[in-house]
């Protein structure tokens, strides 16, 4: 946590959190034209919150995209925010949910967390549906290879689709699958109006993208979630719910039980 708060107390670090919240995603040429600097002092501040893992990268051809990553902030909330309603803490806060917004001009949503734990245990974690049971709520079930069907069972209800299937499988290393199909029972599940189901289901289906890598002792996870819709509904309701599924599977993994739901 204090690399998250040296890195946060420079204003040209804030800055580019700011120039990444209001549209994620930007090349370091992007990010120096708008924030008019040059491009070594932009180099150097995204080094500095990289490492402080509040800003990811991603490469997308010859371009290295940069990412506000939620992550940090989200630990910070959990071990202080939460906890205690003071004055000087409600920035944080401000800037937690900041960072789990999904910027509606690129709406991707990229997360990286370390994981005490080995790149086995991790992949069984994402696809072993006794697991996503415990710390997601939902039981995934699938032979896990490419363009194999995926279902969810959540509360005795099943979803499957022809859509709804895995894109890639690397196990250890990479999984990717399109996301959930919109039904009406599923709605009734969670208690959304028919409106709000119309709007979801209208959109095309998005991919979520789970990149594996070991560092060190620990495991580095990257989460991707894209192929939305301009303006996407579905965007920034799983915005605010990866955080949170993402937390429970590392302290489950880290400690043998999932966050309180």
């Amino acid at each position: 946590m204090e690399d998250v708060f040296r890195a946060l107390a420079d204003p040209g670090r804030r800055r580019l959190l700011d120039s990444l919240n209001r549209r994620n995603g930007q090349s370091l040429r992007e990010l120096c034209a708008e924030l008019d600097m040059v491009r070594q002092s932009v180099s150097k501040h995204l080094a500095v919150l990289e490492a402080a893992n509040l800003v990811t990268t991603l490469r997308r051809g010859r371009e290295k995209l940069h990412f506000l990553n939620a992550a940090p902030i989200n630990d910070i909330a959990e071990r202080w925010i939460d906890q205690y309603d003071q004055e000087r803490v409600r920035a944080l806060a401000d800037l937690k949910r900041a960072l789990e917004d999904t910027s509606m001009d690129k709406p991707t949503f990229v997360y990286t967390t370390y994981i005490n734990t080995t790149p086995e245990m991790l992949w069984r974690g994402l696809t072993d549906p006794a697991f996503t049971q415990r710390y997601w709520g939902v039981a995934y079930e699938s032979d896990w290879k490419t363009g194999s069907a995926l279902v969810l069972e959540e509360q005795g209800l099943r979803l499957a689709d022809p859509e709804q299937v895995v894109v890639e499988s690397d196990p250890f290393r990479r999984l990717s699958y399109t996301w959930h199909t919109f039904t009406k029972e599923w709605a009734d599940l969670h208690g959304f109006s028919d409106e709000l189901l119309a709007r979801l289901a209208s959109e095309r289906r998005s991919k979520v993208t789970f990149d594996i890598e070991p560092a060190g002792q620990q495991v580095k996870l990257t989460v991707v979630h894209d192929d939305f819709d301009p303006g996407s509904t579905v965007a920034p309701m799983i915005s605010e719910g990866w955080p949170q599924v993402l937390s429970s599977l590392k302290t489950l993994l880290e400690t043998g039980d999932p966050l309180p739901v």
